[in-house]
């Protein structure tokens, strides 16, 4: 039996990167897992192999920026599987400009909407189930960003991942007493998709010296994992060797600048 066995997992961003190896390490300790994400045919994919592996997935397309799409689909699980045991808030988004100078409200709110929003709806819409059960999880994937903003990540990624690890410390401190885990896991440079936007995306060879999707992936499943009776309030995990980013922050401090400010 898995250490995870019955329990009902959802998990945001589950169709690629850390949220894809979380989803199947869940998975195997017994959870019922639930992928969301926007792109269905990606979530659909992962869902037939861990179905085929002996394991519980199912497919769900959400905008997890949305009340509507959130309050939906945490219904859908309730009605089909039974009350969310464990929240993993791993959907992420960045900007393409990352100099607060020239980043458009528009880019800003939508940084905003996935990284920060999201969680709090996520969050409010599983909050009450797990408070009447005395018991619940939730862990959201943040970032080094929030403690050491630069232009790698950008101005909106920094002010958002920091914004959601205050949050989930709201958590802990407000909730821990009725049985609900709040745990943000800081991960420093990642090799996953989002660094293709970039203002010089990572070359292969960088991105093999960087933290792994699956070794975040180790980070949740360990906090995930661990008795009720404990709690990891955060977990930072990052590359052993740190790289030399200064030609990557010049070549951000840039990027979307218009061509009459260009030195």
């Amino acid at each position: 039996m898995g250490l995870l066995e019955g329990k009902v997992a959802v998990i945001t961003g589950a169709g690629t990167g850390m949220g894809r190896s979380t989803a199947s390490l869940l998975a195997s300790e017994g959870a019922r897992v639930v992928l969301v994400g926007r792109r269905l045919a990606v979530l659909e994919e992962l869902a037939a192999e861990i179905n085929n592996d002996g394991g519980t997935a199912h497919a769900r397309s959400a905008d997890v920026s949305s009340k509507n799409d959130v309050d939906a689909l945490v219904a859908w699980v309730a009605d089909t599987l039974g009350p969310v045991d464990i929240l993993v808030n791993n959907a992420g988004s960045a900007s393409k400009v990352l100099n607060v100078r020239w980043i458009s409200q528009e880019e800003w709110n939508q940084v905003l909407d996935v990284n920060l929003n999201a969680v709090y709806l996520l969050t409010q819409a599983v909050l009450p189930g797990m408070l009447a059960r005395n018991t619940g999880t939730i862990i959201t994937v943040s970032s080094l960003a929030a403690v050491n903003p630069n232009l790698l990540g950008g101005a909106a990624y920094g002010a958002a991942k920091a914004a959601v690890r205050n949050f989930m410390t709201y958590l802990h401190n407000t909730f821990r007493n009725e049985g609900l885990r709040a745990i943000t896991i800081l991960p420093g440079e990642t090799a996953t998709p989002i660094l293709d936007n970039r203002a010089r995306p990572p070359r292969a060879e960088e991105r093999d010296a960087m933290v792994q999707p699956e070794d975040v992936a180790r980070a949740i499943h360990l906090v995930a994992t661990l008795p009720q009776r404990t709690v990891v309030q955060e977990l930072v995990i990052a590359p052993t060797i740190q790289r030399d980013t200064s030609g990557d922050l010049e070549i951000s401090r840039w990027a979307g600048a218009p061509a009459e400010d260009r030195p």
